[in-house]
């Protein structure tokens, strides 16, 4: 079996919509189940939607129109779609009356995007004489904890969608990003996060292979905005495709190798725009290959957290409490720093930043640095490169950009950098030039 999952762009259009039908059509000797995205802009539109109802003014006429359009030029009745809509306006009266939009409330609108979406493609491939059922993930048992925007799955979701996915009659065409908790509540699981469901289904079936279509074939050695002479990367270990998806590359969802990696089933990411261009396989490490780095992600909106407290560093628990803080306020920390007299951590999320500090106050003194950039070099087997480092901040400072702040693990994955954000562009181009310039 093989789970292929299409992300919004490559369902934007009637044009697209026909190379997806082409692309399940040539795998349907090995048994695709198809994960679906909302059509390109469907979410957004529907989040701005509800934040201008729980505001006084629900308008549901920019999401039927973006709807209808896309149904009328696959030759489908909006009528298909039409039970998803009247729900939906019903909701944004609702919110309009409560005057609020809480964190539920926006999970229920952002999954209608997904529910819209495999109706259309599986009546797009019933009507090309594809036998396929539209299934809704929340339906066939994805069951997840109560956290709105950012579900994970329980133990119990894989053998429900097992289970519901085996009895589907035709290419099951399953609806990312969203779930439901153990009391009916509709979960997403992060923007983006059809590419989590994708793995858990992969997992849940045992299948071959895990197919990620997007607009980009595969990943690269940096973001082409950024270096436009980056290169594609054939292969990525597990390991480093989790650390380019959480520092900053936007190919795949951060959580979305775990459930692959419990099963050892190689994910590929592929392009609808170019489908015959070989993309990236992510798979566990294939023997012994010379050392290398694999790729430079990096990540804007940083802030440093500087914690400095001379009564209870080196004191046992001192780091506890320090992280306690962090999680009563579900702050998550990207990089950590120590000295003999301070703690550094960056974060991206400054939501819950203030009670934090204010926590940390309590028995230490904090300062936050903002306007940072943080720059990931990756690469499983870079730890044995000799002299990488010294590489990296000779190039660093010939660039003349101050470093803020250092992070390299005992696994030697990823050597994170902290440097103002204006100095992110050049960090980046400076470092690919010296890592990857000479070929």
């Amino acid at each position: 079996m093989l789970v292929m999952k299409f992300g919004g762009t490559s369902l934007a259009d009637r044009e697209r919509i026909d190379t997806v039908v082409s692309l399940v059509r040539s795998r349907l000797d090995r048994k695709p189940v198809v994960v679906c995205s909302a059509h390109a802009g469907v979410t957004d539109l529907l989040l701005q939607g509800a934040h201008r109802a729980a505001a006084g003014e629900p308008d549901l006429s920019a999401v039927r129109r973006r709807e209808h359009e896309l149904l009328v030029s696959l030759k489908l009745s909006p009528k298909l779609v039409e039970d998803d809509l009247e729900r939906l306006d019903q909701m944004f009266r609702g919110l309009a009356l409560l005057g609020e939009l809480t964190p539920r409330s926006l999970d229920q609108v952002a999954a209608f995007g997904e529910r819209m979406s495999v109706k259309a493609v599986a009546a797009v491939l019933r009507k090309r004489r594809i036998p396929a059922t539209a299934v809704q993930a929340d339906e066939a048992g994805l069951v997840t904890n109560g956290r709105f925007g950012r579900a994970s799955p329980r133990p119990e979701a894989y053998t429900n969608l097992a289970r519901s996915l085996r009895k589907v009659k035709g290419v099951p065409v399953v609806t990312g990003f969203i779930g439901c908790d153990r009391d009916g509540n509709v979960t997403t699981l992060g923007r983006s996060g059809s590419d989590y469901t994708a793995t858990i289904v992969g997992r849940a079936l045992g299948v071959a292979e895990v197919e990620i279509w997007t607009d980009v074939s595969g990943v690269l050695t940096a973001d082409p905005r950024t270096v436009k002479d980056a290169r594609p990367v054939e292969q990525l270990t597990y390991a480093e495709a989790s650390e380019l998806a959480y520092y900053g590359a936007k190919v795949i969802h951060p959580a979305t190798i775990q459930p692959a990696v419990e099963k050892g089933i190689p994910v590929r990411i592929l392009n609808t725009l170019d489908p015959t261009a070989q993309g990236t396989v992510i798979r566990p490490p294939q023997g012994r290959r010379r050392p290398r780095v694999t790729s430079i992600a990096s990540k804007r909106g940083i802030h440093l957290v500087n914690i400095v407290s001379g009564r209870m560093l080196g004191q046992s628990g001192f780091m506890a409490k320090v992280f306690d803080a962090f999680k009563r306020h579900d702050v998550a920390v990207d990089l950590i720093a120590t000295s003999e007299v301070s703690v550094t951590v960056s974060v991206d999320d400054t939501s819950g930043l203030p009670g934090v500090v204010q926590d940390l106050e309590a028995f230490s003194k904090v300062t936050v640095k903002e306007g940072a950039a943080l720059v990931a070099v990756i690469g499983e087997r870079m730890k044995q490169a000799s002299g990488l480092a010294g590489r990296v901040f000779t190039a660093i400072g010939e660039a003349k950009v101050p470093v803020l702040a250092i992070s390299y693990g005992a696994t030697k994955t990823n050597l994170q950098i902290v440097v103002p954000e204006e100095s992110e562009k050049t960090v980046v181009r400076a470092l690919h030039e010296v890592l990857f310039g000479d070929g």
